[in-house]
């Protein structure tokens, strides 16, 4: 795999770390601006928004200049959000740094994806892709806990910088290998957005939404979850959430590797296994061991849709995938957003601290049945595919005719 995708996935480390880390050091937040924990969530709840509202934004306004420079940009976005937030004197100050923080993350990651792609031969794009997200997904597992570590020790601050710093190294290491790949000629943001109205994108996009929702409407409730019904002390949540986040590493090159050969059976068997480990949560969550066990099958198998999701989207977007590409990270945010509230409503409804594993089986079930959906009209309407990839090997880049 060439240098560059390391330079991506380092970029990558750094916002999932600064996007989780927050949920560690909330009290700590919240001590430091004498506001409530319920007020610092905001912290949470700003970044996902911004996450969503700006993919396609940033992605839109970086249609005029190359790829790598986009890319450069938006880890300056990056470093100067973290640092606002490092210096922050008043709660809304640090508000608006997380918010600027999370304007990079879906263009990053979409148009990371893309230039992910570019770098290697078709056949090993989703392996491609996997890659630069496997800075993500280990952010889970060292990032995260380091992160809050530092913050406990050292004070929450000093975490926000040492994440600046890692925003520097990433950028550093995209200056330095990824090459400026020239745009594709002829393709303008109106042929980004034209790849919206071709169903199979919109069916992807639905799958992410409602594939990562399984996931996180049982891991947003995981720490009640583990506490009160499984029996493990507080302490252990730590360990339970970098279980989690081995089984996003695993489910996300497993994904990957596969994705580029059966995409569509691996697409099947991860929503499948993640509808029924969910369904089967309820039951496991009261024994310390099956529980553990089920903690991690969520991740990989939640995870092990991400490359396959991504490809899909990039192969049907038809020559003009970044932007496309971009606003499927945002539907992560929304899928995540939305189990939050589901899980969040059923608990309130007094069905217990197990009940959101029962949301989360049901969109992971809804999302296998649209990849069902999905594979039936590609086998009816093979010809809508593009019939070559999206992307090519560098150094060929290839115009877009009008009508795409």
């Amino acid at each position: 795999m060439p240098l560059a995708l390391l330079a991506l996935a380092i970029g990558a480390f750094g916002i999932g770390t600064t996007e989780f880390v927050i949920m560690g050091l909330l009290p700590d937040v919240a001590a430091d601006f004498g506001v409530s924990v319920p007020t610092a969530g905001f912290l949470v709840t700003g970044y996902a928004l911004g996450v969503m509202f700006g993919a396609p934004l940033m992605t839109a306004l970086g249609t005029k200049i190359s790829r790598k420079n986009m890319l450069m940009l938006l880890m300056g976005l990056f470093i100067v959000g973290n640092v606002v937030s490092a210096v922050a004197p008043v709660f809304g100050v640090m508000l608006v740094g997380r918010v600027v923080a999370s304007l990079a993350h879906g263009a990053f990651f979409g148009i990371g994806a893309v230039v992910a792609a570019e770098l290697v031969a078709p056949e090993k794009k989703a392996a491609a892709i996997s890659m630069m997200f496997t800075g993500l997904t280990v952010a889970n597992v060292v990032g995260v806990p380091l992160g809050t570590f530092i913050g406990q020790g050292a004070g929450w601050r000093a975490t926000f910088f040492v994440v600046a710093a890692l925003g520097v190294l990433g950028l550093a290491g995209i200056a330095r290998l990824v090459p400026d790949l020239p745009k594709p000629e002829g393709v303008r943001l109106r042929h980004e957005v034209i790849a919206f109205k071709n169903v199979q994108v919109l069916l992807a996009m639905a799958m992410t939404v409602l594939g990562f929702g399984g996931v996180f409407a049982a891991v947003t409730y995981i720490a009640p979850m583990m506490t009160e019904v499984a029996g493990y002390a507080d302490s252990s949540v730590t360990w339970l959430l970098a279980l989690f986040g081995l089984g996003m590493v695993a489910g996300n090159l497993t994904g990957g590797r596969f994705a580029d050969r059966r995409l569509m059976p691996m697409l099947f068997t991860a929503l499948g296994g993640l509808a029924l480990v969910l369904a089967l949560f309820t039951a496991c969550a009261h024994n310390k061991i099956t529980a553990a066990v089920a903690v991690f099958l969520i991740g990989a198998l939640g995870f092990a849709t991400v490359p396959p999701l991504q490809k899909r989207v990039l192969d049907f977007a038809h020559g003009a995938p970044t932007l496309a590409s971009a606003v499927n990270i945002g539907a992560f945010n929304l899928g995540n957003a939305l189990a939050a509230w589901l899980g969040g409503l059923v608990i309130a409804a007094g069905f217990g601290y197990t009940a959101p594993n029962w949301v989360g089986a049901a969109l992971a079930g809804a999302a296998l049945v649209l990849a069902i959906v999905s594979s039936a009209l590609e086998r009816r309407a093979p010809d809508r595919r593009a019939p070559a990839p999206v992307t090519v090997p560098i150094p060929v880049e290839r115009p877009v005719p009008a009508h795409h």
